[in-house]
């Protein structure tokens, strides 16, 4: 009890340099928490996009980005005629332009495809999707920022469309998104007999391993992964990741050095009274503890108001109009865990050297001490 007592009062002596450190932590840890979550909820969105009832995604190997990827024609027909298949469907993914709306997601895909065969029509028949080259659908986001409705014609790059529906669809780039059919969004973007990826739903899961290997042996630039798979091995998911971790370990970091100032700062200022705590028969262990105790209790405040913080900027940009459909504002507790273990980590880090000096420091020498 007189140990903690010690930790309280000596954080509250300074309250100003205390409010800071624990600042520092609390908007490193928010800044942590609210990169990761949006990333990963990106990621999560376009995997969503490639594993649209399907199992297995297939695209060219060795490609840095599925935009590149090109599988041909004939090779879906031909994995579409697999006994072990029950649906192949592809996909060709391309960005689109409109006037003050730079870049939009473009989706050609096939009147069969789940993309179109699942989502809520608002308005339009999916019956009447891909009967004529200049006919789009339009996610209902997408209708809204491009003023668009049933039966209207939009600019689209260099092209005019006619509006034929528009999809209600809870995936943020679909909803924001134009569905071309295949063979219209391939003449627009000059691929034609290819799409970038192609995904494939088995009549039984088990043949998955079946399956990739027959792709492997029958077509060797092209790989399939299983959705789970290929979320995990992808190199654009992976730098995503890295980069939200990284950024997030860099606030962190600066948190960290805010609450090692305050600590050295505490044990300078200090150094008379650490003297007579050692002539009260305070051991080196004791000394030490005093100053991780009050740098752990930074940091456990910091990282409690933190997530306090970061949560409710992830619910805040949820409710931004221009970004709805965009922001997972799911919180994982995976990643909660984490960053309080990294924030408590950081905040003992911190400490160490300044706990270090003080256990260093001799009574005769610190009552002289000026």
């Amino acid at each position: 009890m007189i140990f903690l007592k010690l930790i309280l009062t000596n954080l509250l002596r300074h309250r100003i340099r205390s409010f800071i450190s624990i600042a520092g932590i609390a908007f490193s840890v928010a800044a942590m928490l609210t990169v990761v979550t949006i990333l990963q909820g990106a990621i999560a969105m376009f995997s969503g996009i490639l594993s649209s009832d399907s199992e297995i995604i297939v695209f060219e190997r060795n490609v840095s980005d599925l935009f590149f990827s090109n599988v041909p024609a004939a090779a879906v027909k031909d994995i579409a005629e697999w006994p072990m298949v029950r649906n192949a469907d592809p996909v060709l993914f391309g960005i689109v332009s409109s006037a003050d709306h730079p870049i939009i997601t473009c989706f050609g895909v096939t009147a069969g495809d789940a993309r179109i065969r699942k989502a809520t029509w608002v308005s339009g028949d999916r019956e009447n999707f891909a009967l004529h080259a200049d006919d789009v659908v339009l996610g209902e986001r997408a209708a809204e920022f491009l003023s668009a409705t049933l039966g209207s014609a939009v600019q689209i790059g260099h092209g005019s469309f006619h509006v034929i529906g528009i999809l209600k669809t809870a995936n943020g780039f679909e909803d924001g998104g134009v569905f071309m059919p295949l063979t219209a969004a391939q003449s627009f973007f000059h691929k034609e007999g290819t799409s970038s990826v192609v995904t494939i739903k088995l009549r039984h899961k088990e043949d998955a391993a079946a399956f990739k290997s027959q792709v492997k042996a029958r077509y060797g630039n092209l790989i399939a992964l299983e959705d789970a798979e290929f979320t995990r091995t992808y190199s654009q998911f992976r730098i995503l990741k890295a980069t939200a971790w990284a950024v997030g370990g860099c606030g962190l970091l600066l948190g960290g050095l805010g609450v090692a100032n305050t600590m050295i700062m505490s044990v300078f200022t200090r150094i008379r009274e650490i003297a007579i705590l050692r002539v009260n028969g305070f051991s080196d262990v004791q000394i030490g503890g005093m100053i991780f105790g009050e740098s752990a209790l930074v940091s456990v405040l910091g990282a409690g108001v933190g997530l306090l913080i970061g949560t409710c900027a992830l619910f805040g940009l949820k409710l931004v109009p221009a970004l709805h459909g965009y922001i997972n504002a799911d919180v994982q507790p995976a990643v909660v865990l984490i960053v309080v273990l990294l924030a408590l980590l950081t905040g003992v880090a911190g400490a160490l050297y300044p706990a270090v000096y003080a256990m260093r420091i001799r009574a005769v020498e610190a009552l002289r001490f000026e």
